[in-house]
């Protein structure tokens, strides 16, 4: 799929797992870690590439969230989106990831809410990203903030 760009995010990651990330506007400035469970250090203060995905995926789903909900003349407030990126070994004897969305939308109700958290994993780039390539799973609830 070919896309019309309106915006380049550029990071530059140096030493791999163990590195350092940045963005080009320096506002990203991140020490790495592999972390213990996955043999690593783990060390304390660093980051790895699950959490900066996990981030990206929330965030971005967030704000697809709000795109389905406008576009159902429904009006959000406190909304919560948290990702879980799982790492491990792929049925192909690789690595993969998997990725799990807990997203809480309040005072909408339940049937209505699963509706708008399946319009927006239709319209959310990382969502259009993964699909077909990782598992993706979704669950909405309609807690109080």
């Amino acid at each position: 799929m070919k896309i019309e760009k309106v915006f380049t995010a550029q990071a530059l990651a140096k030493g791999g797992r163990d590195g350092h990330v940045s963005s080009a506007n320096q506002v990203l400035d991140l020490d790495l870690s592999t972390p213990k469970e996955m043999g690593g250090p783990g060390k304390a203060g660093a980051t790895n590439p699950e959490q900066l995905f996990a981030a990206g995926y929330a965030a971005c789903f967030e704000g697809a969230l709000g795109v389905a909900a406008r576009q159902a003349h429904v009006k959000l407030e406190g909304v919560t989106v948290e990702a879980f990126i799982g790492f491990g070994k792929a049925e192909d004897g690789g690595y993969g990831i998997s990725a799990d969305l807990h997203v809480n939308i309040p005072n909408v109700e339940q049937a209505q809410a699963e509706q708008l958290v399946e319009a927006a994993h239709g319209i959310c780039p990382y969502s259009r990203a993964t699909r077909g390539n990782i598992e993706v799973s979704l669950s909405t609830t309609t807690n109080p903030a």
